[in-house]
């Protein structure tokens, strides 16, 4: 279950004790032991609190205390996504969000039982498989037998709760991002004093109308698109919504799916079979969330036209995008028996778990047989079926139809349904664009605190707190509450800046516009038009080098780009061809960050022609002041003896 899209941060700590700290310390019960920044302990609890089952786990947790003298104003505590990530495998993008209020605030962070250093849950053959099945799903829970209801969301936060008693904490206050949030919800269900207040950062319902079924998801995606596509010049001037401007692609696909081979954005080549269902986990997976939204309606109208590469890009980086797991399958970075052991054990199920699995399974025909005849728009404008085909982790509804019954001292999907809200402040952050905890649940979430508060995060994705969000809006006005218990002025919550969309995709530069020509340009509308394909081939190498984890990728039809690791942005081209007529080569560089300004130093030359025309090789040099997401750039250079001296041919857009 993809209950995050948080990255892990710094993924351990250095437990060399600095000459100013104490290589351990004492917190109510418990002896801790430096480890970098923070202090480590383990906590032994009982795998099985009812006494069922035999033996113990031991719980992993690092505690950062305050910075100045005296006693701690509170304590933080964040919890994390997936399932199956540890906490403290983020560590990094939450000390960012809580180091402002460190000084008088200690952090605690805790890895769940069955994630990272408690216990990791390791099912081997779930773990490292090329394709999640519910057979392998099945499997993983038979091989953990008796332990297999015991991974719960509910004695996860019992965990918790038996840390802060022996650290001595009465209060805390509880940060949880994705699956984080509904982790959170149970903390508030079971252990309601405990909080002083909650932040739910892209919640997740624990219950709700046709839940197992995720309705808010469907029309939360066709908003995502369409809004993207209505404030955007360049869409929004096409007849139709973003969704009519995908169909024609959509019917191609359901006509005639076929066998297809495309590189991802590390540069690994991926074959599959083109379908419709690919296209639905590209629009539902989001992942990476600002390309498949800035790029599907083009590359969608450009694979209607007779251009596939753009789409089955985005198909071949999805695939790499939603699968959670490490490349070296390390199950303690993430856990695929974890994920599935709490997926299969909390949440409704749109089959009965107490049923045997070939039970469960005609149960399961049975229902969507039902929801295909009165319900067939529930994933429009995909199919049910379509969406079924989805991956297991995304689609949900299969996942767990083998999965072994659970024992009455453990029941499954019980965990919402007698929910009592605690009257405590919390704080509900929620993207506009975020179709997997969509507006809609936020709503829910935050209705059910008297004190509840949603705020709403105008083109922005999920989870807006951490560092990787579009903004610093959602980060400020958390720390806003967690000061005061009032979110205060979140204006700049409406303000998040649209995405603009790239307006096409194209096999050659003659069907560009020209870049806009300024005082002292002597490039030809034809050389505009090579300028214009120069500073998308830019813009689309930005666009992949955000989430490339192999330090090289592919440009879309030829060459290659290498980034130079280190603080700055410096990212090398060679070669690179986004459209077929044009070779690009130099670099690209500029400080880390959407806003940060980003220079270019270009040499172009047209792909293919021996000898090139030599009026249309040159070398140019592009700015964008305030970063790719901000104003137009400014284009400078010569190509040929012609001076070129212009701005980007989409104005504003980008």
């Amino acid at each position: 279950m993809r209950w995050a899209l948080v990255l892990a941060g710094a993924l351990c700590l250095g437990t060399t004790a600095t000459a100013a700290a104490p290589p351990a310390r004492r917190v109510g019960t418990v002896d801790l032991t430096r480890c970098g920044p923070a202090y480590c302990g383990e906590l032994r609890r009982p795998l099985d609190p009812a006494g069922l089952a035999g033996g113990e786990l031991s719980i992993h947790f690092e505690f950062y205390p305050h910075r100045q003298a005296g006693r701690a104003r509170g304590t933080l505590v964040a919890t994390e996504g997936g399932p199956g990530y540890p906490a403290t495998g983020s560590r990094s993008d939450y000390l960012a969000l809580f180091r402002p209020l460190m000084t008088d605030r200690d952090v605690l962070l805790m890895d769940n039982r069955g994630t990272g250093r408690s216990g990791a849950v390791d099912c081997r053959a779930l773990q490292s498989a090329k394709r999640v099945t519910v057979e392998a799903i099945g499997g993983c829970g038979v091989s953990l037998g008796e332990r297999a209801p015991l991974y719960s969301t509910a004695l996860a936060v019992d965990d918790l709760a038996a840390i802060l008693d022996a650290l001595g904490i009465a209060t805390i206050d509880l940060y949880g991002d994705s699956y984080g949030t509904y982790f959170a919800q149970v903390f508030a269900v079971r252990h309601p004093g405990r909080l002083r207040s909650l932040v739910l950062d892209g919640a997740y319902p624990l219950t709700g109308p046709d839940y197992a079924w995720y309705p808010t998801s469907a029309p939360a995606m066709r908003d995502k698109f369409n809004l993207a596509c209505a404030r955007d010049p360049a869409c929004a001037a096409l007849s139709g919504d973003s969704v009519a401007h995908v169909m024609p692609a959509l019917a191609a696909l359901r006509a005639r799916p076929f066998a297809a081979r495309a590189a991802d954005s590390d540069g690994t080549t991926r074959s599959f079979t083109a379908t419709a269902s690919q296209l639905a986990i590209v629009m539902f997976g989001s992942a990476p969330p600002d390309t498949t939204l800035t790029e599907v309606d083009a590359a969608a109208r450009a694979f209607a036209g007779g251009d596939p590469a753009p789409l089955l890009r985005l198909m071949a980086e999805t695939a790499a995008g939603v699968d959670s797991r490490d490349p070296s399958a390390d199950p303690s970075k993430w856990s695929a028996g974890l994920a599935v052991a709490v997926m299969c054990q909390d949440p409704p199920q749109v089959f009965d778990m107490q049923l045997p699995p070939a039970e469960r399974a005609a149960q399961r025909d049975r229902v969507v047989e039902e929801r295909r005849r009165t319900a067939p728009d529930t994933y429009a404008p995909f199919t049910i079926d379509e969406y079924r085909a989805m991956p297991l982790d995304y689609s949900f509804i299969d996942q767990c139809v083998l999965w072994p019954v659970s024992p009455a001292a453990h029941p499954a999907s019980q965990i919402g349904l007698t929910a009592v809200y605690p009257d405590v402040p919390a704080l509900v952050m929620s993207g506009e664009f975020d179709n997997m905890t969509t507006l809609a649940d936020g709503a829910a979430v935050a209705s059910h605190f008297k004190r509840g508060t949603q705020v709403r995060l105008a083109n922005s994705f999920h989870v807006n707190a951490l560092p990787r969000a579009r903004s610093r809006c959602g980060a400020n006005i958390v720390r806003h509450f967690l000061r005061s218990l009032t979110p205060g002025d979140t204006g700049c919550a409406a303000a998040v800046p649209p995405l603009r969309l790239v307006p096409q995709f194209a096999v050659s530069s003659e069907t560009l516009p020209p870049a806009a020509g300024l005082a002292g340009n002597q490039a030809d509308p034809d050389q505009l038009r090579f300028v214009t394909a120069a500073e998308r081939t830019v813009l689309d190498v930005l666009a992949r080098a955000r989430v490339n984890v192999s330090g090289h990728g592919p440009g879309l039809r030829g060459g290659t780009y290498r980034i130079a690791h280190g603080d700055a942005l410096n990212i090398i081209l060679t070669r690179v061809r986004w459209v077929d007529d044009l070779e690009v080569s130099g670099r690209i560089i500029g400080a880390r960050g959407r806003n940060a300004p980003v220079r270019a130093s270009l040499h172009i030359r047209p792909a293919g022609a021996v000898p090139a025309d030599p009026r249309n090789v040159g070398d140019l040099r592009l700015i964008w002041r305030s970063g790719t997401e901000g104003l137009l750039s400014e284009i400078a250079g010569r190509l040929g003896s012609a001076r070129v001296a212009a701005l980007s041919s989409n104005g504003r857009a980008r």
